[in-house]
């Protein structure tokens, strides 16, 4: 069963003594400040108090601001008259100058006065403070004196003179933009008064051309009625035109130009694509024929295979010529040469075929295409000589529905413009931001700064007190205090990972005697989790063609590129280098992975294990050493996915089973079918020859699926560490001690365990056929 409750212990490290160094220097100073840590501390909080107890004893003050925009130009209702009458630039601000004036006016200011009731604000000399202490004192036992109107006058002469000195307007340069800032104990207060304010200031300034604009909105609707009927007749005519002669089309262009266009370019494409097959085609051909090298021909030099044969004639040729030196001519060594000579120039020759005969299927489809293309593009034709001439009566009916419309929109727009004047923006002058609540006190500063300033002051203070007293006190030596010894900081925790523990007492049947490893892989097996959210899902067996493989595109879950830095990849890259640092030197590890045997996603696990190794740079040979279900093999087998590679030398059984070179970086190598113990001996010769050639970094095993045979047993021997592939929608530690009792002695190569948590594939054949 699995067991979560034990780490992986280690070693600590022998603890290093720190060397105290001689003679003063600013690391003595930080030691010295360190040790006195609480003392300049408590002195810099003790002064942020003080900073924030002072702060707090003023009287706090908060600014409120709006804006206006004044406008100096007049209202214009009429289209022609719209663009602004040439004005100078020196009386239009003497304009915005006297307007900003106007704010602080007496009749604007009295007017908020007597709208927000400031004389019965004590903040600005109403209420009790405006009565004197007689009234003060009769208000007590319930006696209200009568003022006079004079006195009434008089209370708001004097809150007229404080609000003017709350005030602050001011005109921006070179703008028609006016702030009015009003200040206050209560930040409530005073965002009310300067919005305030400015409503007062606009109420006066709309009355005047309210009734203006509400006579020229009332002139222009009369028309609208009868152009917004001429407008939709005329829309109406067009249409009915439209679905009886059959145009289609977007505003600018109809189906049928677009259709005719789109046609022409793609027969200007295929005529160079033909002319450019031809070409090709008729320089390998003149190659052959002539004396010339064919291949020399470009197709020839850029074919890895036709190099590799060159590469390989190349040597064969200088042995030859070695042993002609050397042998006789009859001598059984020099003719092997000779038939390697003959075989490879052979070989050559069938390559060139082929990429003549690739040259002469790329021409005859150019044809077939231009040729379609040209069938279409008549027809395209005729169709849009039938449209032209059903289009004369179209444009008519389209400049007539089109001069309605922009009278119509003129007058439309005269209208709401005029309305909208009327209704909201009539004035010269209006609001572009109201004053809103200030958040924080325009004096005093901010606690939070007096509370930091305090405690930079005093933590500085105490500082030099410290360093002063340190160097002034007789026989004391503070600047170098005396150092513990200082270990390395404990080891950083390692994660508690899942450990393998194997049943009592296994079957003796599934002992083999061939595996025996005294020292396990991993002093414990990490643990991953393959989760749903780290995959992405394509659909698989449609993206062929002659461009090599893609394992995203096998139908399969397989890993994000956002998920690199994930769980799941971590551990595969700890599981890859302890497997690595524990064989030779420059020595390919083998990893196989295996699971229960009715489990149909072990194939998804090993893939993407592949492609972990594969992303951080590794060559990687995917294997399948599955010799029942071979689902590695049928993805593979795609038409147009298996073409030559140089892992040609990799061969199983009688037949060549070539590996296929995916685009991400990993070459996989399908297996045998319907013959298992051929199919192991094979991949235990394929692993020993990829360890030889030193061509991978990694060499996985998909499987072998269990039940194991002798056959299967035997590629433990060969693997340098295993990994559990359990699936978390069963009995996760009943299927782990089933693997552990099938894998007897061999149970000390589990270098890890996968808990796929992704849902099963079985269904993926059927909709990746439906959406293709």
């Amino acid at each position: 069963m699995l067991s979560y409750d034990q780490p992986i212990n280690r070693a600590s490290p022998e603890p290093r003594r720190a060397a105290i160094p001689a003679g003063f220097n600013v690391l003595e100073l930080i030691r010295l400040l360190w040790a006195r840590k609480v003392v300049i501390v408590s002195v810099a909080l003790l002064c942020a108090c003080i900073a924030v107890a002072i702060g707090k004893s003023l009287t706090p003050k908060y600014t409120a601001g709006a804006q206006l925009y004044v406008d100096p130009r007049e209202l214009q209702l009429v289209e022609r008259e719209l663009t602004p009458r040439a004005q100078d630039v020196s009386g239009l601000s003497m304009v915005v100058e006297s307007q900003s004036r106007l704010i602080t006016s007496n009749n604007v200011l009295l007017q908020v006065i007597r709208d927000t009731n400031l004389v019965e604000d004590p903040e600005f000399g109403g209420g009790a403070a405006s009565k004197g202490l007689p009234a003060a004192l009769l208000g007590l036992f319930g006696i209200e004196p009568r003022q006079t109107a004079e006195q009434q006058q008089q209370i708001e002469m004097n809150t007229l003179d404080t609000l003017n000195r709350h005030i602050n307007v001011k005109k921006t340069d070179r703008t028609f933009i006016v702030d009015i800032d009003v200040w206050s104990h209560d930040p409530v207060k005073a965002a009310m008064l300067s919005n305030a304010i400015a409503k007062a200031y606009l109420t006066e300034s709309k009355k005047s051309q309210a009734d203006a604009a509400r006579r020229a909105t009332r002139d222009l609707s009369g028309r609208l009625k009868e152009l917004q009927q001429r407008l939709r007749n005329a829309e109406e005519a067009l249409a009915t035109y439209k679905a009886q002669n059959n145009f289609v089309g977007s505003q600018d262009n109809l189906l049928t130009d677009q259709q005719l266009s789109v046609g022409n370019q793609r027969l200007a494409a295929a005529r160079a694509l033909t002319l450019d097959a031809q070409a090709k085609y008729d320089q390998i051909e003149a190659s052959r024929r002539g004396s010339m090298d064919p291949g020399a021909i470009p197709e020839a030099l850029q074919s890895p295979t036709i190099a590799n044969l060159r590469s390989q004639y190349a040597d064969v040729k200088k042995r030859q010529a070695e042993l002609q030196g050397e042998l006789g001519p009859r001598h059984p060594a020099l003719r092997q040469v000779e038939q390697q000579v003959e075989d490879l120039r052979r070989t050559i020759k069938e390559e060139i075929d082929r990429v003549a005969l690739s040259a002469k299927n790329d021409l005859t489809r150019a044809r077939d295409y231009e040729a379609s293309l040209n069938k279409a593009l008549d027809v395209q034709k005729h169709q849009s000589v039938q449209m032209s001439q059903a289009s004369v009566r179209l444009r008519e009916l389209e400049r007539d529905v089109d001069a309605s419309r922009d009278v119509y929109q003129s007058y439309l727009k005269r209208s709401r413009e005029t309305e909208e004047q009327e209704s909201l923006n009539t004035s010269s002058a209006r609001v572009i931001g109201d004053a809103t609540i200030p958040q924080q006190r325009t004096f005093p500063p901010a606690m939070s700064l007096l509370a930091m300033i305090g405690f930079m002051f005093g933590g500085l203070a105490a500082a030099g007190w410290i360093v002063a007293a340190s160097q002034l006190a007789p026989g004391a030596d503070p600047i170098r205090p005396k150092l513990q010894p200082k270990q390395d900081a404990a080891p950083e925790r390692q994660p508690v990972i899942a450990k393998v523990k194997p049943p009592v007492q296994a079957p003796p049947a599934v002992q083999p005697a061939a595996v025996a490893i005294d020292k396990p892989v991993i002093e414990k097996p990490l643990i991953a989790e393959l989760q749903e959210s780290d995959v992405m899902r394509t659909l698989g067996g449609i993206l062929t063609g002659d461009h090599p493989a893609d394992v995203t595109h096998f139908g399969w879950p397989t890993l994000r590129t956002s998920s690199a830095l994930g769980s799941f990849s971590n551990t595969m890259r700890q599981i890859h280098a302890a497997l690595a640092a524990g064989i030779a030197p420059k020595a390919v590890p083998v990893l196989a992975v295996i699971g229960t045997g009715d489990d149909p996603d072990r194939s998804v696990v090993a893939l993407n294990i592949a492609l972990v190794a594969a992303r951080d740079g590794a060559r990687v040979l995917l294997i399948d050493a599955d010799t029942a279900a071979h689902a590695l093999t049928d993805c593979v087998a795609h038409p147009g996915q298996s073409k030559p590679s140089r892992l040609d030398w990799l061969t199983i059984g009688s037949k060549a089973s070539r590996a296929v070179n995916t685009a991400n970086g990993i070459a996989i190598l399908p297996a045998i079918k319907d013959n298992p113990a051929k199919a192991c001996e094979a991949i235990r010769k394929a692993i020993a020859q990829a360890r030889s050639a030193g061509g991978h970094d990694l060499v996985v095993l998909d499987g072998p699926s269990m039940p194991w045979g002798t056959d299967e047993r035997r590629l433990f021997e060969v693997a340098d560490g295993l990994i559990a592939a359990l699936p978390v929608d069963r009995d996760i530690n009943a299927s782990m001690e089933d693997i552990i009792a099938a894998l007897g002695g061999a149970e000390s190569k589990l270098a890890g365990v996968v808990l796929n948590e992704l849902q099963p594939t079985v269904a993926g054949p059927q909709h990746d056929k439906q959406y293709a």
